[in-house]
């Protein structure tokens, strides 16, 4: 079930601090970049799929959910607060799930609905890329806060693992070896753009694959947080 009370607090806790700043940047700098590459080139399909998939599937999608994940549950771990909410008579699974429900609202307001509008604003005649990347964007963006959730519960530094790895293993490695693709998010997003948009982002990688590989991290990283959750509670840790 999902605690009204949680996610409230979570929304606090994410527009309270100089996270909700960043997340209020990251969407308009992607606009405004939108705006500039139209003016400059047109209607270009090159350039539009360009800069949809450099700045916004890859940069700001994994940005915004970095930014919203670790505003939840790093910070109540870090203060010890952490011990308060376990101590209430809630599962920890339904902690998880309203804490993943307001990232996955700050993804879809500042990472797939952006996207969308850089889309429509490069590609007016073509709606369909930017449906592509909102819907590549939401579900890679999903998939990234269950994968950043269950960091902020193993470590207290999340948002540099974080970043190490969304500049080593998605950008560096990604770029360099073809074998990453099967383990990459932005990726198996970058393969949904492809079926929805019909373009050719990615290749070499199964819709189907892409889209049973983001469940199970979605799913998995989830179930493995509340998890870890439990065994706060259990052992006293932190």
């Amino acid at each position: 079930m999902i605690s009204p009370t949680i996610v409230r607090l979570g929304v606090l806790s994410v527009f309270g601090r100089w996270r909700g700043v960043l997340l209020l940047v990251l969407p308009v700098v992607l606009v405004g970049l939108a705006v500039l590459v139209r003016l400059l080139v047109g209607e270009d399909a090159d350039a539009a799929e360009s800069t949809l998939n450099a700045f916004g599937l890859t940069v700001t999608v994994p940005l915004v959910a970095l930014l919203a994940t670790s505003g939840l549950l790093a910070p109540e771990i870090d203060d010890g607060s952490i011990a308060y909410l376990l101590a209430k008579p809630i599962s920890r699974y339904d902690i998880v799930a309203s804490k993943l429900l307001v990232a996955a609202g700050c993804v879809l307001a500042f990472g797939a609905v952006p996207l969308l509008v850089a889309g429509l604003v490069l590609r007016t005649s073509t709606p369909e890329l930017g449906a592509g990347f909102l819907v590549a964007g939401l579900v890679g963006g999903l998939a990234y806060c269950s994968l950043f959730a269950l960091l902020s519960v193993l470590t207290r530094h999340a948002v540099v693992i974080g970043l190490i790895y969304l500049l080593i293993w998605e950008g560096l490695l990604g770029g360099l070896l073809d074998g990453v693709r099967w383990l990459s998010i932005t990726r198996w997003a970058r393969e949904i753009v492809d079926a929805v948009a019909d373009v050719r982002l990615a290749g070499n990688l199964s819709i189907w694959y892409a889209v049973v590989a983001s469940a199970v991290v979605i799913a998995g990283g989830a179930w493995l947080t509340g998890r870890r959750l439990r065994a706060f509670n259990l052992t006293g840790d932190e």
